[in-house]
């Protein structure tokens, strides 16, 4: 999955128990989308989490910042049903 956006907040950079970096942020998009050969406004805050360097790369950037994020929607935990974006790459844009 591929998404720009503004990073909207950006939590404090924690470690798992092994010792691996992650941030966990959100990200709101806007953009003009065609759907039924009509233009619909598409805004949404999406959550968003990193681990290990592409964490600590989130981890120092400031909240407005505007970003193309690449990775895959997973549920949060094993009892939830709710989506959290993945992040494998970050870039400024």
């Amino acid at each position: 999955m591929v998404i720009c956006g503004r990073i909207a907040e950006i939590g404090k950079l924690r470690y798992t128990p092994t010792g691996v970096a992650v941030a966990e942020f959100k990200i709101s998009h806007i953009s003009r989308q065609m759907e039924a050969g009509l233009p619909r406004q598409v805004e949404c805050e999406i959550s968003a989490m990193a681990l290990a360097q592409t964490a600590k790369i989130v981890s120092g950037m400031e909240p407005g910042a505007t970003v193309k994020l690449t990775g895959f929607l997973a549920k949060k935990s094993r009892m939830s049903m709710q989506l959290v974006l993945h992040v494998n790459n970050v870039d400024i844009i």
